[in-house]
């Protein structure tokens, strides 16, 4: 394949390489093959057509477009490989004219990795990160189970107080019109849990049941409505039922009961374990970020636009696979938060930036340093991925790619760069 280069600017490369017309040619019958029964050609019976025909009532050109998909990828790939290229975002392609029996010539503007200049990742000095455990966290989390174990009770003699739950109608007027998403019957609230607009709970604090009452509140700037965004209020609200949690008693039977240990002192120890192992991994990736953010600090690179805005597309579909999985999409997403992919794109800008940052500086530690993934390291991983995904071994590796094979590998590598700098830093 001819190939040729030319540096437009830096870290950017016209990419120049051609198909065979032999090549192009059999992507022009794979399209006709693909296509041929979409045409309807007077006198012929649909998908009988030859090709021939087809080209003279339409034109040469109607195969070109699924022609081109089918050679494009494999030219390009082979053209990036042959000009030793290292390309961090997606190409801008063009073709210039095609011509019938001729070699067809793409153009790529190619994205490529930038350089990486290291400066000191040896020795980076650091305070100390220490996420002790306090008595307090430890009652904290054991209050948390006697909430969840409470018995709901329901009050009458009283009215409404911090911490009650409390069952209501209310609908809300702006401008003294009711807006949507404003209404509800039968409504579970819990007074003093923040899930309502602020000042909404507080005004609720000393009615009575069956009382009706108004609540006039001011929606945050931040409202995820926008045309309700720092706009005053009023609800109507009518109070049907108020209810208190009846904690257990925290002793042994307590104890006992939701867990496995027979005591409250057993328990309570193995509670303090679980936030300490919790603190200790925190501290562990508190203190690898601080000395990376340190590295990369002490680093030059210039990242370019186009491997931002890649970093921003991956940012992006990642999103909007975690909104399938809660019944969602961006769609729906934007009109319930007011956004738009612009602003979304926007926020992602500066995260984007700094993940490819840190990306290049590991990865150029990582060469200087000479530092790979064992075979053992990799069969430990493999395992472990295994187990996450409830597969064998041996099935985990029958349908791992050659990319993700170097992916696991690079993780693995870029991981043990890591532990290296964390063992070499200062901490004081």
């Amino acid at each position: 394949m001819a190939v040729k280069t030319e540096q437009v600017e830096k870290n950017l490369v016209k990419l120049t390489f051609e198909v065979s017309r032999e090549k192009f040619e059999e992507g022009i019958n794979e399209s006709y093959k693909k296509n041929k029964n979409k045409f309807n050609i007077p006198g012929f019976r649909k998908g009988k057509v030859s090709k021939a025909i087809i080209e003279k009532y339409y034109s040469e050109s109607v195969f070109y477009d699924d022609a081109i998909n089918y050679v494009l990828t494999e030219a390009y790939e082979s053209a990036v490989k042959e000009a030793e290229l290292d390309v961090v975002a997606k190409p801008e392609i063009d073709i210039d004219e095609i011509k019938k029996g001729e070699p067809v010539v793409f153009t790529a503007l190619v994205t490529t990795k930038p350089e990486v200049k290291l400066g000191d990742y040896i020795g980076i000095e650091l305070d100390k990160i220490d996420n002790t455990v306090s008595d307090e966290e430890v009652d904290k989390e054991i209050e948390a189970t006697r909430k969840r174990n409470a018995r709901i009770i329901s009050v009458d003699d009283r009215e409404v107080q911090n911490g009650d739950i409390v069952v209501i109608d209310f609908e809300g007027f702006c401008d003294g019109e009711a807006f949507d998403g404003g209404k509800a019957e039968g409504y579970e609230l819990e007074i003093g849990s923040g899930s309502f607009i602020p000042g909404f709970e507080d005004q609720i604090i000393g009615a009575k049941i069956d009382e009706d009452i108004e609540i006039n509140v001011t929606f945050p700037q931040d409202y995820h409505v926008e045309s309700l965004k720092g706009k005053p209020a009023m609800f109507k609200v009518k109070v049907h039922e108020i209810k208190v949690r009846e904690l257990p008693e925290l002793d042994d039977d307590f104890a006992s009961e939701v867990s496995e240990f027979e005591t409250l002192a057993e328990y309570k120890d193995s509670i303090r374990k679980k936030l300490e192992e919790k603190a200790e991994n925190k501290t562990k990736q508190e203190t690898e970020n601080a000395i990376i953010e340190k590295v990369c600090e002490n680093a030059e690179v210039d990242i370019p636009d186009a491997m931002v805005q890649a970093q921003i597309d991956r940012m992006v579909n990642d999103f909007a696979q975690r909104l399938r999985y809660q019944g969602m999409d961006l769609n729906t997403y934007f009109q319930y938060t007011g956004g738009t992919m612009d602003t979304m794109r926007e926020s992602f800008k500066e995260q984007a930036k700094k993940q490819c940052i840190v990306s290049l500086v590991i990865e150029a530690i990582t060469k200087k340093e000479d530092i790979t993934a064992n075979e053992e390291e990799y069969e430990a991983k493999i395992a472990e991925m295994a187990k996450i995904y409830n597969m064998e071994v041996e099935k985990l590796k029958e349908v791992l790619s050659e990319d993700d094979i170097e992916n696991i590998k690079k993780d693995i590598s870029y991981g043990k760069t890591i532990d290296m700098m964390v063992n070499k830093a200062v901490i004081k």
